[in-house]
């Protein structure tokens, strides 16, 4: 029977399950990938687990996050991962080196493998063919240490692409496209699998700009085939030889379909604040922008940066406009100057940054006061810039030049006017250097760990009881975004690694009283509405409200790898089976869940919930082995139950 291209890695890498969707499936992960951000944590948990060294084919440790050394809490996280990268058999990417998923793409993926990444972002590696999923740091560390990863198989997707992209649009109007049709929901539970003979006109750094952003869809992963533009881009890279053609069956099927028609493609842009707001451009034009970023984690490729060159090339920025460009990677930065594209930008007036997310994760470049921001980047989260009632958008490089150069919101087609479009390919042959890659020791045991006093043990977690008692210590609404429970941003991101510091900031964009009364509450309960914990990876959005003693959150539905993070610290991730039970929930009632470690213990589907001297019905959809992971208190701890 003919199979589609990820049916054929997911059974190539398969340890346990079987292939229907919606039930959970053990699969063999071949790279790891930690950022600073997340790394802190998951290394701390990797150490617990008491490992001389990895195993794992490659693990990576990124430092690209934390880069503004504002004191010394950075500084002493990327001492501490470095020292630790080096004893446990890790490469290491300097800060300054480049953002993860791309640096990944550049140096490390080839086609047909299974990548575990601690960044809801590592799918940008579907450009070359790799099947990424983001997860949480601890899923990560397990996978480091030799485990299985654990999903639940997703449905695949097939969008055949025709035609060919029109000058002046690019891959990110390829999602965009996919976003206005589809939501920040249309992705839950799925991988999207690109297929038809428009791919062979894509760039793999276009196919990576979409995989990425297909994280914003809330898709499981993206995935492209291997072809001659993948040889192409794995020979510019010196690494041609780990090439495989990969590709789906003729004939075979998908679970949904879609079809782009790439030439009939125009100019798209996101609107405020969500990914899936989206318009074409012209819709919008004429809109005063204040700050324009290229780069960071999208869009900040060799061929997207020199693009912007060219287009500004002889030009001048706007009066008033602040124009940025954060390469994602050194390498991408090294073959723009190279190329001569540096002076290009400096002589329209744009400032260059290091290689890294910076703006992307609130760390610096926040705009003004009600000030319009254009950004390349994959997601505009209410706040997310650092900037409490922010205006920004999302678009592509051309959007975004064209933005800079006419001081509103232009579409991009208009610059044709003064000249033809760059239409800029990738380097035959990148200039290559490595030299900001610590690769790992043979043998890293005389390695000693460096630590500071903002690296602090993982905390103590005691199992589930036999009945719990907890107060309602939050109510929200649908779309609720990691950002909302745990905020990024040069304040926040560097407490990472310290459980404590970082949980009195949970909630604080939404509700800054929340850590005292969760504290107050003893056990708590956050009740909410669709896709509660939609966005990044980062399992401090679980592990830090866990902290406070938050015992379950019950929501209408949960986002994928947030559920994941929740059971992984012993949160209950209850689903009303009733929709319309959350209005019988309010701010600080108390909430009971009778002979709860029973019900957990047996296998229950329908857990009853008693508010208000009402029982209310919700469900728990987790796999056999979560539930043991529940009853423990937290995956680490049923890990050092079982360990042999």
């Amino acid at each position: 029977m003919p199979k589609n291209l990820t049916t054929k890695i997911l059974e190539a890498h398969l340890v346990e399950g079987t292939l229907i969707p919606g039930t959970e499936i053990s699969i063999r992960i071949d790279h790891t990938l930690l950022q600073d951000a997340t790394g802190t944590m998951a290394m701390l948990e990797f150490i617990a687990m008491g490992l001389p060294r990895v195993k794992v084919g490659l693990a990576a440790q990124y430092i690209d996050h934390n880069l503004l050394q504002t004191d010394y809490k950075n500084a002493d996280d990327h001492a501490f991962l470095t020292s630790a990268a080096m004893k446990y058999g890790v490469h290491l990417s300097k800060p300054g080196n480049g953002v993860s998923h791309q640096v990944h793409l550049e140096r490390f993926g080839v086609p047909g493998i299974t990548l575990l990444g601690a960044d809801s972002h590592s799918p940008t590696a579907a450009g070359i063919s790799v099947l990424a999923i983001g997860a949480g740091g601890l899923d990560v560390a397990l996978a480091m240490a030799g485990h299985p990863f654990n999903l639940p198989c997703p449905k695949v997707m097939g969008v055949k692409l025709v035609g060919k992209l029109p000058d002046w649009v690019s891959g990110k109007d390829v999602i965009l496209e996919l976003l206005r049709r589809h939501t920040v929901k249309g992705g839950v539970g799925k991988v999207i699998e690109y297929y038809g003979p428009g791919v062979a006109t894509l760039s793999v750094t276009d196919r990576a700009t979409i995989g990425n952003m297909g994280a914003e869809l809330g898709a499981t992963s993206s995935i492209f085939p291997s072809d001659e533009r993948t040889l192409e881009f794995l020979v510019s890279q010196g690494r041609g030889e780990g090439w495989l053609p990969m590709a789906a069956d003729g004939g075979a099927t998908y679970d949904e379909y879609d079809e782009i028609d790439l030439s009939a493609l125009e100019p798209l842009i996101a609107c405020p604040s969500s990914p899936d707001k989206v318009v074409k451009v012209s819709e919008v034009a004429g809109t005063k922008v204040d700050q324009v970023i290229v780069g960071s984690s999208v869009n900040s490729s060799y061929r997207d940066l020199m693009t912007v060159c060219r287009i500004v090339e002889g030009q001048r920025i706007a009066p008033g406009v602040h124009f940025h460009v954060n390469p994602g990677s050194r390498q991408a930065l090294e073959n723009v100057a190279q190329d001569g594209g540096v002076l290009m930008l400096l002589m329209a007036g744009v400032s260059i940054h290091q290689s890294g997310c910076l703006g992307c994760i609130g760390m610096g470049q926040a705009p003004g006061t009600n000030q319009v921001s254009l950004r390349t980047f994959p997601r505009n989260f209410p706040g997310r810039s650092g900037t409490m009632g922010d205006k920004v958008y999302l678009c592509s490089p051309e959007t975004a030049a064209a933005a800079g150069i006419y001081g509103v919101i232009t579409d991009p087609r208009k610059l044709g006017e003064i000249k033809p479009y760059p239409a800029v390919r990738n380097p035959e042959k990148y200039l290559l250097d490595d030299s900001g890659i610590i690769f790992p020791l043979e043998d890293g045991s005389a390695v000693e760990i460096k630590t500071g006093p903002n690296i602090v043990p993982f905390p103590d977690f005691e199992a589930l009881p036999d009945s719990l008692q907890a107060g309602v210590v939050i109510k929200l609404g649908d779309n609720i975004t990691t950002d909302h429970i745990m905020p990024a941003g040069n304040k926040v991101l560097p407490l990472r690694s310290n459980i404590p510091a970082i949980s009195e900031h949970v909630f604080e964009q939404v509700n800054a009283d929340f850590p005292a009364r969760a504290t107050a509450a003893g056990n708590g309960v956050v009740v909410a509405g669709e896709n509660y914990g939609q966005g990044s990876s980062r399992e401090h959005a679980a592990l830090a409200p866990r902290y406070l003693g938050i015992r379950a959150k019950i929501v209408k539905s949960f986002a994928r790898i947030h559920k994941a993070n929740l059971v992984n610290f012993g949160i209950l991730p209850l689903v009303f089976k009733d929709p319309a039970d959350i209005d019988l929930f309010s701010q600080g009632d108390q909430v009971s869940f009778p002979e709860i470690r029973h019900l957990i213990e047996s296998g229950a589907g329908q857990i009853p919930v008693f508010v208000n001297g009402r029982e209310i019905t919700t469900l728990l959809e987790v796999s056999d082995r979560q539930r043991q992971e529940l009853l423990a208190g937290g995956t680490l701890n049923y890990v050092k139950q079982n360990q042999h």
